[in-house]
């Protein structure tokens, strides 16, 4: 439910997207009511975090089930070398710093390794989800998980200078086994340079603004490549799947 109007506080703070045409103070209080998702506080996760806790997006569910160490910080932003030094948890460096910067939303962070028995508990009342992960098995677990229970996902994968994303609408739109049957070879470590990733995260920061407020067009039906180190960019048309294990009863 949309709530029926911001704060004189909320109002200022957000005075300047809210000037955006299509926000407006109805897409603003639609932010504000709505619970995005996190899958991963990594390099994806970091920049994805900052952008939706600043946008006002009213409750964030931050989920990840590691602590950073030294060779994360090249990328996951959210992550400092005292959090290192102290063996704190990356949910709870991130939900520190997140609410830092915005104590007017909710953040709850789940420091918990998800799996089929307790991905309803951790995602549950989730509107909108971000794949902010580096391995495809809990990726398809994610997909699965959103297709069934009919919410919108982001996912987005990043190595060296070059990353891809895309938005997967559950019944509407071709979703991540359709495009990926297969999962890719895993590598035990894979080069990745931080400003990819940050432009990445942010992107799909990008995407649940847009799902939640209705504003433009997302990636729906799209698979978004692009490759930082020459500017290279392209939108694929891609499609459903007949033979998808995972759509073929939508």
């Amino acid at each position: 439910m949309t709530r029926d109007k911001l704060t004189p506080s909320e109002l200022e703070r957000y005075s300047r997207q809210i000037m955006i045409e299509g926000i407006g103070e109805e897409g603003q209080r639609k932010l504000a009511s709505a619970t995005v998702g996190v899958m991963g506080q990594g390099g994806l996760g970091s920049p994805a975090t900052v952008y939706l806790a600043a946008a006002g997006v009213g409750k964030l569910i931050l989920v990840d089930y590691q602590s950073p160490d030294l060779s994360n910080l090249n990328r996951q932003i959210m992550h400092w070398e005292n959090d290192v030094r102290s063996g704190r948890s990356k949910v709870d460096s991130s939900a520190w710093k997140a609410r830092e910067m915005n104590s007017e939303i909710e953040i709850l962070p789940r420091n918990v390794k998800v799996t089929e028995e307790n991905i309803g508990e951790v995602f549950g009342e989730a509107d909108v989800i971000l794949d902010c992960l580096d391995d495809f098995s809990p990726r398809y677990m994610l997909n699965e998980f959103c297709v069934r229970e009919k919410k919108p996902f982001v996912h987005a994968a990043v190595e060296g200078f070059h990353g891809q994303m895309m938005t997967v609408v559950p019944g509407q739109t071709p979703c991540l086994r359709c495009l990926f049957p297969e999962p890719p070879p895993k590598k035990p470590k894979f080069p990745i340079i931080g400003v990819t990733a940050g432009v990445f995260g942010v992107l799909e920061a990008a995407e649940a603004v847009k799902l939640i407020t209705g504003v433009g067009k997302t990636l729906s039906s799209k698979l978004l490549i692009g490759d930082l180190l020459y500017q290279h960019w392209d939108a694929i048309e891609i499609c459903r799947a007949d033979a998808c294990t995972v759509c073929k009863h939508l």
